[in-house]
């Protein structure tokens, strides 16, 4: 699968959301988008980027910039991860794989010499008009939504 460009719009993909409903992108256009993929709710690293984004949501909120986190987890397992990180964002529940594979964020891992298929931890920023702007792939935690965040305000 052809990753996105920098510069083109972004696919319309529609996911069930932790608050309930159906969303997809185009519902956020007007507003910037930032969209983090991450592998698994609960686990360590993903906790620890889904509270980074939770303690940095009001530097987004008045970057007028939307965060939204999607993981392959059902909608029943995101909602105890907000519950218990008192997550401030929807999150998407990317079960069938169509927004990883959209975004090339799908793709073979290693771990200790076994090879398998999963999420790289990967971030998207989106502008007002729907076209992808930023993108940061196989991001390590540390320090990253500082950069995200830095990216979000310099986009008008």
């Amino acid at each position: 699968m052809k990753a996105l460009e920098l510069g083109k719009t972004v696919p319309d993909i529609k996911l069930p959301a932790s608050n309930g409903e159906t969303v997809k992108l185009s519902d956020f256009r007007g507003r910037k988008v930032v969209l983090f993929f991450y592998p698994q709710d609960q686990t360590p690293t993903c906790t620890q980027e889904a509270c980074d984004f939770r303690d940095a949501h009001g530097s987004f909120e008045s970057a007028d910039t939307v965060l939204i986190g999607i993981s392959p987890d059902p909608v029943k397992s995101h909602l105890k991860f907000i519950e218990k990180q008192g997550l401030p964002f929807l999150l998407l529940a990317d079960t069938e794989l169509k927004a990883a594979n959209a975004f090339g964020v799908w793709q073979e891992k290693q771990l200790y010499g076994r090879k398998y298929m999963g999420i790289v931890r990967s971030t998207f920023l989106i502008d007002r008009k729907g076209k992808l702007v930023s993108e940061w792939r196989n991001i390590r935690v540390k320090g990253h939504i500082d950069k995200v965040l830095e990216a979000a305000r310099g986009l008008k």
